[in-house]
C-alpha cells in the first residue's frame, strides 16, 4: 500500500495518507489508456463537415446535349460527379464520431492513469483547498507555495466548499480544476501533476475500488 505525504495550502507536510492499491497501485494498462484517450478525442470532434451530392448542387436541370448522334458518351446532367461543379461522391456529412468503451475498460483506464501518476511521483495529496473569497491572487499564492508546475490538475471532493477555489483558478493559465466525479483519462494524462484533496481521494477509492 502506497503512502503519500499530505500537504496544506502553504506546502507544509501535515500528515500522511495510505492509498488503495486497487486504485492507485496497479500496473498501468497501456492499451486501456490508449483506447480511452482515442475515445475521448473522437467524442471531441465536431463532425460538422458537409458536402453536396448531385441532387443537392445547383443547376443541371436539362440534358447537356442529345442522347445520340454526337459520338460522345451519353450524359444526363452537367452536375454529375465527373463535371466541374458537380456533386461529390461519398462525401462527408454531419455525424457524431463518439462511441463508448466497455465499462470495465473505462474503469481500468482511470486506475491506470492514477497509478501512473503515483509511480511517476506526479501526485500530491492536499488536506483541503478552501479560499475565503474568489481571488485569483490567493490561488496563485497556493500554486507557488506547493511549487505546482505548468499544467497542474486540482481534484476536489464533491462535498467540499470549492466554489471560491473554482472561480479563483479559472483565469490561471495551465491550471485546471474538477471534482472527483469529473476525473477522466485525458485530463489526468495531460497534466504534469495532479493535486488531490484527502476527501477526493476517498471518493475516488469508493468509486473505483
Amino acid at each position: 500500500m502506497a503512502t503519500l505525504d499530505v500537504i496544506n495550502q502553504t506546502g507544509d507536510v501535515v500528515g500522511s495518507i495510505d492509498l488503495n492499491d486497487e486504485v492507485f497501485g496497479i500496473v498501468p494498462n497501456q492499451q486501456a489508456l490508449f483506447d480511452a484517450l482515442v475515445m475521448q478525442q473522437a467524442a471531441r470532434r465536431q463532425g460538422t463537415a458537409s458536402t453536396r451530392g448531385r441532387s443537392e448542387v445547383r443547376g443541371g436541370g436539362r440534358k447537356p446535349y442529345r442522347q445520340k448522334g454526337t459520338g460522345r458518351a451519353r450524359q444526363g446532367s452537367i452536375r454529375a460527379p465527373q463535371y466541374r461543379g458537380g456533386g461529390t461522391v461519398f462525401g462527408a456529412h454531419p455525424r457524431s464520431y463518439g462511441y463508448r468503451l466497455n465499462k470495465k475498460v473505462r474503469r481500468l483506464a482511470l486506475k491506470s492513469a492514477l497509478s501512473d501518476k503515483v509511480l511517476a511521483e506526479a501526485m500530491n495529496v492536499m488536506d483541503t483547498l478552501e479560499l475565503a473569497a474568489p481571488k485569483t491572487k490567493d490561488f496563485v499564492a497556493v500554486v507557488e507555495a506547493i511549487k505546482a508546475p505548468y499544467k497542474t490538475l486540482f481534484v476536489l471532493g464533491e462535498n467540499e466548499n470549492n466554489v471560491n477555489a473554482m472561480l479563483s483558478a479559472r483565469n490561471i493559465p495551465g491550471v485546471s480544476m474538477m471534482t472527483s466525479k469529473g476525473i477522466n483519462v485525458y485530463d489526468l494524462v495531460n497534466a504534469n501533476r495532479i493535486v488531490v484533496t484527502s476527501a477526493a481521494v476517498k471518493e475516488i477509492e469508493e468509486a473505483l475500488a
